[in-house]
């Protein structure tokens, strides 16, 4: 009875491996993420579903393909666009990511995740500022769907070559991971701190970095406005930062971060409230307005020296009047 109890198990884990599942061993083993077939659907059904919310103006239609920080943005905007065209995106056109290239890590355990490398047809500066969009999916269990919950708009110089092992797999760097200036885990954190104070001063001057420092102390103090800023970490579950490390050393990290921006106005003056903020409003801001804001950076880190954000995509998710 014993060997045959055995020889079950045994006979159990052979197919589950053969079918993909790895429910055996999938956790202790290094695999691949995902076949690349199963990263083309997923980039084509979050497409699919990105399109028909952004044309129906409806969060309901693409919630089950988006997460983290990329579904917080993404279902707020849309929230706040139905409120203002209820009748839908009477401008849509669909949305175009072509020319995909996957980077698929090579892990053991959850969440299993990898970045799709895409043309758009969504080009910045009206179409003068050729651009790829990096979107990264992230699947928590086997039983579940991809989900993207990062997206970073780059150059094409400024999209790395990715480290790839002898099979074509991208490596994956540890969130603790010592060899990096910053490791990700802590990238969040000493971001959020480098905004409120200017230290650490891990991060290179640049537009997501030293200019956006100056524009908030710039509009701090305004006639008859003044504006306090608080930024915090944001780094557990879907919003944990997801790094691969890159060609020649180092990484490209994608990490998210939460922002707070409290505005009040001088006595016997009034706030005057944007439709789009309005729309995610509670609250009557008749003399101070808090809004939220959650942004997913994109991030060289090299093994030394400075962190250079790349890309800051970031939207509104809530406002509260006082």
């Amino acid at each position: 009875m014993g060997r045959l109890t055995a020889g079950l198990a045994t006979l159990a884990a052979i197919s589950l491996t053969a079918s993909g599942c790895m429910t055996v061993h999938g956790e202790l083993e290094a695999v691949p993420s995902a076949t690349k077939a199963e990263a083309a659907q997923a980039l084509s059904a979050f497409t699919v579903a990105y399109n028909k919310a952004d044309k129906a103006y409806d969060p309901a239609l693409d919630e089950g393909r988006v997460t983290g920080a990329l579904g917080a943005i993404n279902q707020a905007g849309l929230k706040a666009r139905h409120a203002l065209s209820p009748d839908g995106n009477t401008r849509h056109t669909d949305l175009q990511l072509s020319d995909a290239k996957f980077a698929i890590p090579k892990k053991a355990g959850w969440p299993r995740w990898f970045v799709a490398d895409t043309d758009s047809n969504r080009d910045r500066d009206g179409g003068q500022q050729d651009t790829r969009w990096l979107v990264v999916f992230v699947r928590n269990a086997v039983d579940q769907q991809w989900k993207a919950a990062y997206l970073s708009v780059l150059t094409p110089a400024e999209v790395p070559v990715f480290a790839r092992d002898k099979d074509g797999w991208a490596e994956p760097v540890k969130p603790a991971a010592a060899s990096l200036a910053v490791a990700p885990r802590n990238l969040s954190a000493q971001y959020a701190s480098y905004l409120r104070s200017g230290a650490p001063a891990h991060f290179a001057a640049g537009t997501h970095t030293s200019v956006w420092r100056r524009s908030r102390a710039r509009n701090a103090d305004l006639p008859g406005l003044s504006t306090q800023y608080v930024d915090q970490p944001l780094a557990s579950g879907d919003y944990r930062p997801l790094g691969l490390a890159t060609r020649g050393g180092g990484a490209l990290v994608f990490f998210a971060t939460r922002h707070f921006e409290q505005q009040t106005a001088a006595k016997g003056l009034h706030l005057t409230v944007s439709p789009d903020v309005k729309a995610l409003l509670s609250g009557d801001a008749k003399t101070t307005i808090t809004k939220e804001r959650v942004s997913n950076e994109a991030a060289r880190v090299p093994a030394q020296g400075q962190v250079t954000i790349l890309d800051r995509e970031q939207g509104l998710v809530a406002a509260k009047g006082a």
